[in-house]
């Protein structure tokens, strides 16, 4: 059954956070602006829509319990992004990222809706991720109410066909979500199993996966497990750390590498004249 939910906004503190910098930067899929300004996704089963107030975000959709113990760890608003600023700031070249889009967020995704979305973002662009998963969302996932869905579990997509995924226009990507789906329902790939693991060690674990490689992974692992010190490198990436950082990131920034990439990933999409001269097309979303 769809899950009632009150209509009042409830307010989180929120500082430094941009609904915008964070929804828009190529880490997640299930958020799109609506007409006030405001952004409207889905969080696990619930509907949420989030407007910005100066130095807090009003979420509707939800109590402020509710709001508190789902959207605090989900927008990472218990992590101290002051400090990480201020260390990234240190760093000329990221501190340009930084300043660029301050706001930007790491979410803590649901781990399997994690997964799922990076494996149908390979040699992909992010309005047709977006697609893909919405259709997959209307497919195979349980009803909200409003026309709205919940990310179909593994145990769900576990049972179908390579046919059954046809609609979702997902290409070749058809075989990789249902290996994984198989894998995770079935245990031979237990996420929580991965959670405990060393990072590279559930790198590997999570390679068990047919089309998943290192890139794959290490955005599951970032975005999914909250593996900060994850730097995913897809082609755009390659060439941003080839223009910007070609001898590697900085031994202090390592801990922090993923969201380190995710400001350095934004800020070279957003200004696509550092590649001049590089002889590779200038734009791209994550292919």
């Amino acid at each position: 059954m769809p899950v009632s939910t009150p209509t009042a906004a409830v307010r989180l503190r929120a500082v430094p956070f941009d609904l915008k910098e964070t929804f828009e930067c190529g880490q997640c899929f299930r958020w799109d602006p609506d007409s006030t300004g405001g952004y409207r996704g889905i969080v696990g089963r619930r509907v949420v829509t989030l407007r910005q107030d100066g130095d807090f975000l009003m979420a509707e959709g939800l109590t402020q319990p509710e709001a508190e113990a789902l959207l605090v760890p989900y927008l990472a608003l218990d992590e101290d992004y002051a400090a990480i600023h201020a260390l990234f700031r240190e760093n000329e070249t990221l501190a340009r990222a930084v300043d660029y889009a301050p706001g930007i967020r790491v979410l803590r995704q649901d781990r399997w809706e994690a997964l799922c979305s990076f494996i149908l973002s390979q040699n992909n662009n992010i309005k047709r991720i977006k697609g893909i998963i919405a259709r997959l969302c209307e497919s195979f996932g349980e009803p909200l109410g409003g026309g709205d869905y919940a990310f179909p579990g593994p145990e769900v997509l576990a049972s179908l066909s390579e046919e059954d995924l046809a609609p979702l226009r997902c290409g070749f990507r058809a075989r990789y979500v249902l290996d994984a789906a198989r894998k995770v329902a079935g245990g031979e790939v237990d996420l929580d199993a991965v959670a405990a693991l060393p990072t590279e060690e559930a790198a590997v674990a999570l390679q068990a996966i047919c089309g998943v490689g290192i890139k794959v992974a290490h955005c599951a692992l970032l975005y999914g497990f909250h593996r900060i010190e994850c730097l995913p490198v897809d082609v755009w990436m390659r060439r941003v750390m080839a223009t910007l950082y070609p001898n590697g990131l900085p031994q202090e920034l390592l801990p922090y590498a993923g969201i380190a990439q995710q400001y350095l990933f934004h800020y070279s999409r957003c200004h696509p004249s550092l590649f001049a001269g590089d002889g590779q097309p200038a734009k791209g979303d994550r292919p």
